[in-house]
């Protein structure tokens, strides 16, 4: 699956309300989950909630993205290193390099993908 192709789970975040991102997505057995909290023309943000195993095989994005991991274990490859990440901890991903992810355990994430001046 792409990070993008699927949105399981569709709708905005309340305004002026202190939330829990993790409250936001559930997880759902053998799926992966998306919620887009911001879309826009100069980029979205977008929760996801992985089941253990599941992954985003490898692809491409135009925009510079951030994966702010909030539950569980993520290893991503990007341009060929893997990385991984635990609760708390940030990856960032430049823009037009390729890279996947998969969830070592159950894991929620906090991707902010942010238009560049000049990209696509």
């Amino acid at each position: 699956m792409s990070c993008c192709d699927k949105e399981a789970d569709a709708g905005n975040m309340p305004h002026s309300e202190a939330v829990k991102f993790g409250e936001l997505v559930q997880y759902s057995t053998g799926s992966i989950v998306s919620r887009t909290l911001i879309g826009t023309g100069g980029g979205s943000v977008t929760l996801f909630a992985f089941d253990e195993g599941q992954s985003l095989s490898e692809h491409t994005a135009p925009f510079d993205a951030m994966v702010q991991v909030i539950e569980g274990r993520l290893r991503l490859t990007i341009g060929g290193s893997d990385v991984t990440a635990g609760a708390g901890q940030s990856v960032l991903m430049p823009a037009d390099i390729p890279h996947a992810l998969k969830a070592e355990e159950k894991s929620k994430m906090l991707l902010v993908m942010i238009k560049a001046n000049g990209s696509r």
